[in-house]
């Protein structure tokens, strides 16, 4: 946001909270610094949070707003002396190979380090496994006629693009400190969550905090947080919360 011609009060507001970009998420974990999703606004995002550096890519699924800004991630192998590691499902990594033929054709592989990005791909399902240094638990969550995965680190969960969560999911998102949940407006959506759907999910789960990403322009920030109950709030960018 602002959304391409719109003048209503939240895209033409002055205050930095409602000037949103498409969603994603940075760790910084013991063995180095982990991005979720790849989206096409994250050069900017990065230098304006004072990334320098990214270890390894984490996917939630291949949709545009979540993959588009790949070809930003070619400086990091640079940076590392390797290819850059991209965790994700394997119809991500098909995506990914058929968006970016560029980047895995054999005549562009003898570019100098940052012409084109170089990764390596590690196939993951809904097995818990461990990435810099942490257990990643994926969490399988409905996204209209896709599936993506959310993903736990300890006590904080991040579900974007959400707008079912199964039972054996729920079960996995239960004792979190804090919930990062999709919510992306106040109408009902084949896709993602409603905000009262938002807000319904994130009682029956009970986090301490709850975080709502992923909102459009009809959610102004400071109105409806004055509408939310105790312990939930929108998130923003730039946003930073403690990880332990």
């Amino acid at each position: 946001m602002p959304l391409i011609g719109c003048g209503c009060p939240t895209c033409t507001s002055s205050n930095p909270k409602n000037r949103r970009t498409r969603c994603s998420l940075a760790l910084g974990l013991p063995e180095g610094n982990l991005l979720i999703d790849t989206t096409p606004e994250l050069r900017l995002q990065l230098i304006r949070e004072r990334i320098g550096l990214i270890h390894a890519v984490l996917y939630t699924h291949a949709h545009a707003d979540h993959l588009f800004g790949l070809d930003d991630l070619r400086i990091f192998p640079r940076y590392l002396g390797r290819k850059m590691p991209v965790y994700c499902e394997k119809r991500v990594e098909r995506t990914i190979r058929r968006t970016f033929d560029y980047a895995f054709d054999p005549v562009n592989q003898d570019y100098p380090a940052g012409g084109v990005p170089r990764l390596v791909f590690r196939q993951i399902a809904t097995e818990p496994f461990e990435l810099l240094g942490v257990r990643v638990v994926p969490v399988r969550v409905v996204h209209g006629r896709a599936d993506t995965l959310g993903y736990r680190f300890g006590n904080i969960a991040y579900c974007t693009d959400t707008k079912e969560i199964p039972p054996q999911s729920m079960l996995l998102l239960e004792g979190l400190d804090v919930l990062i949940l999709d919510c992306l407006r106040r109408e009902p959506h084949v896709t993602h969550l409603s905000l009262d759907e938002a807000v319904d999910l994130a009682g029956r789960l009970a986090p301490k905090r709850t975080l709502f990403t992923h909102m459009s322009h009809r959610l102004e920030h400071e109105s409806t947080n004055r509408e939310l109950p105790p312990g939930m709030e929108l998130a923003y960018d730039g946003m930073r919360i403690p990880l332990g």
